[in-house]
């Protein structure tokens, strides 16, 4: 709306509990989006919420006796921990609900006023037949086919609200539960005002993108559709609506009933936090994900590939380089080549993530560079190298890095790794094999020294020729 810079409000976690699969897939859908539009020169405003009373925390306080205040400080701080792990940057604003109870009371006045929501006994509702045209906005339902039903009061429910498909802006309060004052009397909001409360005192009465998981369309989405435009008068309120997809486990919704429910601190304690990210992002950020044991297993091995060819980079890097030449496909000399070849990928990285940020497409061009870039380590030397070096570096650290959020810090990834005691079995073999290869490359035994490669294959060994030597260790 404004050029050079974007509004974006996401949904954030109802905190009553630790954070699981599905929160990691949104958040770090959000982040990738957050990074490249930052990437691209926009300059970002990002919000995103705490909903910090809601159903769930009641309950969850009552079964644990802990006071619910408490209760939402913990999974707060625990949210923090689990964003900072898996690399997501921080939003700028984290709005909680509860700092927004009079805006969220004014907004419901003012529909009251306007005719879209009504006073019944057990709080306030918003109309939907009020605004009938505005339903199925993001699902696409047609309100005609759910209207059956919906004449009269809802009987059985212990509501009073009129239509089946109206829904709570303000909750009357009930014993043992949390209350402010209202002019309705002592309640509680609704979930669905909370947001357009909040988002709208961060943004104003319209703004760029709202986000959040795809089961968030219908009805939250849409009842901020509903809500937001009947107070503001203003369509749309909100420009762009993304959703994330959801995270299947072996093919299976994610569900505690079927014990296969992965808090994100128990995935954390079995794997790295950029492997899980980089699992995590190699899908498009609207299509679902099934989570399995070879999805990590190909994580582990990627990531690992790329931290192999970023640490190489870094250590053959020199500060004062030569200038390299410009990239030429036609040329037959391959530095000259290899630039041309890198420079198409980094424009290719730029048109996938351009494309609705497809992750999946610009993690093939960073994979597809790597292999390049080991290539020329094995066949440059001096000057070059190093120059090529620090290409490598710049070129890994804008994409991998900067936008995917993958790549560990410098000193983290130059940093010596930890003894591995499979590792160390082994390691007298690998340095023999490595100098019986070293002798047929020079002697031009090509046969010989690809006979040594398949050897060191079945030892699970993953080699890099460098001009300072060849690199090994463990394939993931």
């Amino acid at each position: 709306m404004k050029p050079g810079v974007v509004n974006m409000y996401v949904c954030g976690v109802t905190v009553y509990d630790l954070c699981h699969l599905g929160h990691a897939r949104c958040y770090l859908s959000f982040d990738l989006i957050h990074r490249w539009l930052e990437k691209s020169g926009y300059d970002v405003n990002y919000v995103q919420n705490f909903t910090d009373i809601d159903d769930k925390i009641i309950v969850r306080a009552n079964e644990t006796g802990e006071d619910w205040k408490a209760l939402v400080e913990a999974n707060i701080e625990t949210y923090y921990r689990d964003m900072d792990a898996l690399n997501i940057l921080r939003a700028d604003q984290y709005p909680r609900c509860t700092e927004f109870v009079e805006e969220m009371i004014a907004i419901s006045s003012d529909l009251i006023e306007k005719g879209n929501a009504y006073v019944a006994d057990d709080g306030v509702y918003f109309s939907i037949e009020s605004a009938a045209e505005k339903y199925g906005m993001l699902t696409g339902q047609n309100i005609d086919a759910v209207r059956s039903g919906a004449g009269g009061r809802v009987q059985g429910t212990g509501s009073t609200k009129r239509d089946h498909k109206d829904f709570a802006l303000w909750k009357s309060a009930k014993p043992g539960e949390p209350t402010w004052d209202s002019p309705w009397g002592p309640g509680r909001p609704g979930w669905h005002i909370e947001c357009t409360a909040m988002s709208m005192d961060a943004f104003g009465e319209q703004f760029d993108i709202h986000g959040g998981g795809h089961d968030l369309l219908f009805p939250h989405h849409e009842a901020e559709i509903f809500q937001g435009e009947c107070h503001t008068g203003c369509s749309p309120v909100v420009h762009h609506w993304l959703h994330n997809g959801f995270v299947n486990i072996d093919g299976e919704k994610m569900s505690k009933s079927l014990g296969n429910f992965w808090t994100i601190e128990d995935i954390l304690e079995k794997i790295d936090p950029l492997v899980l990210r980089l699992s995590l992002i190699n899908a498009h950020y609207r299509s679902p994900i099934d989570m399995n044991e070879q999805l990590l297993k190909d994580a582990a091995k990627n990531h690992e590939k790329i931290l192999n060819c970023y640490r190489a980079a870094l250590e053959l890097r020199a500060e004062n380089a030569v200038p390299l030449p410009e990239g030429d496909l036609a040329s037959k000399i391959p530095l000259v080549k290899s630039m041309a070849l890198l420079e198409m990928m980094a424009q290719g990285f730029a048109k996938a993530m351009d494309d609705d940020f497809n992750s999946r497409e610009a993690i093939a061009k960073v994979l597809a560079a790597i292999r390049e870039m080991g290539k020329m380590f094995s066949v440059l030397d001096g000057d070059d190298v190093e120059a090529f070096a620090n290409f490598a570096v710049e070129w890994l650290e804008d994409t991998a890095g900067d936008v995917l959020g993958i790549l560990p810090t410098r000193d983290l990834t130059l940093a010596e790794p930890e003894d591995d005691p499979r590792k160390a079995e082994i390691a007298d073999e690998v340095e023999e094999l490595l100098a019986r290869r070293a002798t047929a490359r020079a002697a031009k035994d090509w046969e010989a020294a690809d006979s040594i490669r398949e050897e060191l294959n079945r030892l699970s060994v993953e080699i890099i020729d460098t001009p300072n030597g060849t690199t090994w260790d463990l394939a993931p």
